[in-house]
């Protein structure tokens, strides 16, 4: 398979994904000739600055787009106009019109298009997930979900402008998947200055609540760190985790019953390399999309919510 992958930045993440595979040739496309061939030899592959060579060239499958956001929409519409499968960073889009504009056009393509819903594909999330559906501890009843980081992107901006749609999507698709819609919302932020501040959000539910509180104001030694807190009817779910630059969380999830306390047994994390395992495999016909742009629209909805909130304060 032949990937043209677009974008210099977090496309190395794919980047290195694709690099462990043998089975994909990628060729990678970016601005700056000499920063996108230098990008592109780190992982051994072909590089271009000719972005509609990843269009036009028939020889290409899947476009991968990790581009800016408000390139989210134009780019995998184009991909789709071109006949080819697309892959886009998150979020899908940088309003709701243009989300469901995309999943319009791919249920009308016969084309897949995947959102990278990475955070589905983190082994303590499937955990809860699948505890909510299987009915495992009976209802969920509360659910806490937190991320606080250091400033470990240089020249990256972590302020409240970016953190709903950068740093919360994940969250509301979670709570979205497990709760549904909330009944009311409520949003208080801490700006320490343009590129580091924190948010709080709580929802409400006819019995149930949930919580997403993520920040940037943590030292460099304090790294990258989350988890959750689901408390169920019969049980209770908290999983905790670090993660470093590779995107790769460590860390444990343990349910609290009446028999006491035990530690999940789960594979390690590896979000990235499993999210396109799962794209691959789609494409190969041997699964179905589970990421798909009809997939992300209720988190979508809940995720501008938030950022309307948090940026437009009424």
């Amino acid at each position: 398979m032949k990937i043209a992958l677009l974008g210099t930045g977090f496309g190395q993440a794919h980047a290195a994904v694709y690099a462990a595979r043998g089975d994909v040739e990628v060729v990678m496309f970016g601005r700056d000739p000499e920063k996108t061939a230098q990008t592109a030899a780190r992982f051994g592959f072909a590089s271009s600055t000719n972005a509609d060579a990843a269009f036009e060239d028939p020889s290409f499958d899947l476009v991968d787009i990790c581009l800016p956001i408000p390139l989210h929409t134009e780019y995998v519409l184009r991909t789709l106009d071109a006949g080819k499968h697309a892959l886009v960073e998150l979020p899908l889009a940088d309003d709701i019109e243009d989300a469901e504009r995309v999943a319009d056009a791919a249920a009308r393509s016969g084309k897949q298009v995947f959102v990278n819903m990475y955070g589905r594909f983190i082994p303590a999330t499937r955990a809860l997930l699948d505890a909510v559906r299987e009915g495992t501890y009976g209802r969920l009843e509360q659910l806490t979900l937190w991320n606080k980081t250091a400033p470990l992107w240089p020249g990256a901006s972590l302020g409240l402008k970016v953190l709903p749609l950068e740093a919360m999507h994940s969250d509301m698709d979670l709570i979205t998947h497990t709760l549904g819609q909330p009944r009311d919302v409520t949003v208080t932020t801490v700006a320490r200055d343009a590129d580091s501040g924190a948010v709080e959000a709580t929802f409400d539910y006819e019995g149930a609540s949930a919580r997403s509180s993520v920040s940037s104001l943590m030292p460099m030694p304090w790294g990258a760190r989350g988890g959750y807190t689901a408390t169920f009817e019969h049980a209770v779910l908290d999983a905790r985790s670090t993660m470093g630059f590779d995107g790769k969380p460590s860390g444990t999830v343990t349910a609290y019953t009446a028999d006491g306390p035990r530690e999940l047994d789960l594979p390690p994390a590896d979000q990235y390399t499993a999210m396109i395992d799962h794209v691959l495999a789609v494409l190969r016909g041997e699964t179905e999309n589970q990421i798909g742009p009809d997939s992300v629209l209720d988190a979508l909805r809940l995720t501008f919510d938030v950022d309307q909130r948090v940026n437009s304060p009424r």
